[in-house]
């Protein structure tokens, strides 16, 4: 019997909001390829989220990574092929940078790789493995259960898809040349079905975007929820959305009843250059000043919400710094995600400061790591790096101060008059708080910015 070791790599293990067990979740596509994996292969599932072991003895080794996590991805991969076994690399990284994983691997699987990995699998034990396997975008219709019973079970979400691709195309983002721009989405029954097989209380709905785009989307989202309520499925969840979401009192409403709890909300900036900057169109054209009403819409329906924020980008000015962190402050968000700008390959946003020659590092794949959201990885424009750094420092320093911690927190309870919601947002505000204190890259910015506030980061003396 052949045996398929299929590796989830973890750049490092000890630091960073990802080691929080609130935000990890196990490696669903990993789950996928087992599932379609032919009953005769021996399948192991190497999840490094769960801790380092020793490399257990292969035939064949499956390894899917992101751009911070490819370096270790590599480093197996190397480990593996020293001993003469053969290494298919895959996922985002891999599909969009294939030149440079086939420097380390045998074959790379591009893109979806459901439909293409029992071929994968029948050319290695002929032996002849491809080079380069494309994989296709399937109907989602024909999506087999995930090998749950190779995740661990510590796990506190269970994970689920119910979509893929995003009609949405923002310039930074990755899912869109790796899922492509059609919203392709699944069965609501299958769906449904799935949700039973599922042990955690808590779902991850890890859908890059839950609801979609447009009147059938939100029929379909509105579909979906009550057939969960009508199952008595008793779940509660997390999902990823845009602000379209907190638009329709039917979504938020069935959203609620089906076990919503909290929902990620991509705000990224206040500042109108850099949202046209990062192609945010519908941010764009619901403006700015509807962000504060999104968030009380969600709260009336007892949903807590997670505000993600960008910094670096070329349209952000040195008031960016305040007027961020008085909106933090003022607007009821219960949980803040703040990242610099990341332009991660095969966007169209690495595409044009390679264009521009303004990437700083470039030394791949050694500089591979830094590409976390923690670094400034480009010439800015506007204001040197130095002063974003200083301007992240400000914000984080005042987000988590104990004091405002302490608020937000109780302000969420309040707000949601959910118990189950304040809890979930709590436990995701220790995970950032916490990661934010012992990411290494921010501890000499810390040190060396604290002290009296530059003017850019003084409160503006008629706004207070």
């Amino acid at each position: 019997m052949p045996r398929l070791v299929l590796v989830n790599p973890v750049a490092n293990p000890r630091r960073g909001v990802q080691t929080r067990r609130i935000t990890r979740v196990p490696p669903l596509g990993l789950g996928y390829l087992a599932a379609v994996t032919p009953p005769h292969w021996r399948v192991t599932l190497l999840d490094e989220n769960r801790g380092v072991r020793e490399l257990p003895p292969a035939d064949l080794v499956g390894i899917t990574s992101f751009t911070s996590t490819i370096l270790r991805a590599y480093e197996v991969a190397e480990t593996y092929r020293r001993r003469g076994t053969p290494v298919v690399l895959g996922g985002i990284h891999p599909s969009m940078r294939t030149d440079e994983a086939l420097e380390y691997g045998d074959a790379v699987v591009r893109g979806e790789a459901e439909e293409v990995w029992p071929r994968v699998l029948a050319d290695a034990e002929a032996g002849r493995l491809q080079r380069v396997y494309q994989g296709e975008a399937p109907s989602l219709d024909r999506l087999p259960l995930p090998r749950r019973d190779l995740f661990d079970p510590r796990y506190l979400w269970g994970t689920l898809q119910t979509s893929r691709g995003c009609p949405m195309h923002c310039h930074f983002c990755s899912v869109t040349p790796f899922n492509g721009h059609r919203f392709r989405q699944r069965p609501v029954e299958q769906v449904v079905e799935e949700l039973r097989t599922i042990r955690q209380r808590q779902i991850f709905f890890v859908d890059d975007n839950l609801l979609g785009h447009g009147a059938a989307a939100e029929e379909r989202a509105v579909r979906l929820f009550r057939a969960m309520v009508e199952a008595r499925l008793r779940k509660q969840f997390f999902c990823q959305t845009s602000l379209n979401f907190a638009e329709s009192p039917d979504v938020l409403r069935w959203a609620r009843r089906a076990g919503c709890r909290i929902i990620f909300i991509g705000l990224e900036s206040l500042s109108e250059a850099s949202l046209r900057g990062m192609g945010k169109s519908y941010n764009l054209k619901r403006g700015t000043a509807r962000y504060k009403e999104a968030i009380r819409r969600c709260h009336r329906h007892g949903i807590a919400v997670i505000g993600g924020w960008i910094l670096g980008n070329d349209g952000d000015d040195p008031g960016i710094f305040h007027r961020t962190l008085e909106f933090i402050r003022h607007s009821g968000l219960d949980v803040i995600q703040i990242t610099f700008a990341t332009p991660l390959p095969g966007t169209r946003f690495f595409a044009r400061l390679e264009e521009e020659g303004r990437l700083t590092h470039t030394r791949f794949p050694q500089d591979w790591p830094k590409y976390s959201f923690s670094r400034i990885l480009f010439k800015t424009r506007g204001m040197p790096a130095e002063e974003f750094y200083r301007g992240m420092t400000y914000i984080k320093d005042a987000v988590y101060a104990p004091l405002p911690h302490a608020r937000r927190i109780l302000r969420t309870f309040a707000a949601t008059r959910s118990l189950s919601a304040g809890m979930i947002a709590l436990r995701f505000n220790e995970g950032y708080r916490r990661g934010y204190h012992q990411t290494v890259y921010f501890r000499p910015y810390s040190a060396l910015y604290r002290g009296p506030r530059p003017p850019h980061l003084r409160p503006d003396p008629v706004a207070g």
